[in-house]
């Protein structure tokens, strides 16, 4: 199973944990659950962080009303851990699926 398939299978059966820094984020940016449930299951996985702490983690891309979100998400053995959610800026992305280099 991949990881796309991995995700889509937890969000499923609602084995997702919203950190409270991500329901913080979340209530900042007028995120609701249900966006960021369209995001999780409907978004483009555009970074993976293998070596992620608690869980390996992948930085995924999904739009609101056209505007797009980034959520990094913790894939653990047996759930989903949402760790944070923003909005990509200008100053640390070319695009929202680009990042820029640093230096």
């Amino acid at each position: 199973m991949n990881i796309k398939e991995e995700i889509n299978r937890f969000a499923e059966c609602d084995s997702v944990i919203i950190s409270h820094h991500a329901r913080v984020r979340m209530f900042e940016r007028n995120i609701s659950t249900d966006d960021l449930q369209s995001i999780i299951r409907n978004g483009e996985i555009i970074e993976s962080y293998p070596d992620g702490d608690p869980c390996p983690a992948v930085l995924m891309l999904g739009f609101i009303c056209e505007d797009a979100y980034h959520v990094v998400l913790g894939v653990c053995e047996d759930h989903l851990r949402v760790i944070t959610t923003y909005n990509p800026d200008e100053g640390s992305w070319i695009d929202a699926r680009t990042r820029r280099r640093e230096g």
